[in-house]
């Protein structure tokens, strides 16, 4: 079982998130999909998920009670985060997954490691000022002089760029060694990777340059 949409997804998390950020998310990505104790934070603020995927270790008895149990997706096995449950089980262009940071710094690091290693998922996590995504293994940002470009390897990587003040060229960037945070774009930008491994963090404000971008560069192959 699994949850298939031809359009944007929002994958709700039980982090903290503003009711006025999931209508908003809800109206880009309209398809709701619940990690575990996700579903009732949705329920809270007056949606119903399509979807609930967890182990359902958080989930409240009474949500999962309210809820119609053929949008209960239990996966027992404990081998995997409820985060990284979800994005191998949602097919959609894009991902959009909120409530997963500001908590626990542990339940986050987790989620990054899983957008690194789910190459062919296509997700942006959404935190109150930046979002974070994969970088695949070419991409196009439409982003302006200024704007803040921050680039974090969770493996050995190497790549190119254009419109970036500090130019990536030649840098061998590994978790444990050189990382390109707080560079800045000069226009528009162009990346270019050997790998999968690389994450950008840019403002919350350039959510539809980054969904424009990722929505138009080559996809994965596979999902380690």
């Amino acid at each position: 079982m699994a949850f298939h949409s031809d359009f944007p997804v929002t994958l709700l998390g039980a982090g903290p998130v503003y009711p006025g950020d999931i209508k908003e998310i809800l109206n880009i990505a309209p398809g709701l999909v619940a990690a575990d104790g996700g579903a009732a934070t949705a329920l809270e603020a007056g949606r119903v998920p399509d979807l609930v995927i967890g182990d359902f270790d958080s989930l409240p008895h009474s949500t999962g009670e309210s809820l119609p149990k053929d949008r209960l997706l239990h996966v027992t096995e404990q081998d995997s985060t409820d985060f990284e449950k979800c994005l191998s089980r949602i097919t959609a262009p894009l991902i959009l997954a909120l409530g997963f940071t500001g908590a626990r710094i542990d339940h986050e690091l987790a989620v990054y490691s899983a957008l690194a290693r789910h190459v062919t998922a296509r997700c942006i996590v959404i935190g109150s000022d930046d979002i974070v995504f994969r970088v695949p293994r070419r991409l196009s940002l439409g982003l302006a002089p200024g704007d803040r470009v921050s680039l974090f390897p969770m493996g050995p990587v190497r790549g190119r760029s254009e419109g970036l003040r500090w130019p990536i060229d030649g840098i061998d960037f590994a978790p444990g060694g050189r990382i390109g945070t707080s560079n800045a774009a000069t226009g528009p930008v162009q990346l270019e990777f050997e790998g999968d491994a690389m994450l950008a963090i840019i403002p919350r404000a350039e959510l539809a340059a980054a969904m424009a971008g990722l929505s138009a560069a080559p996809r994965g192959v596979r999902a380690r």
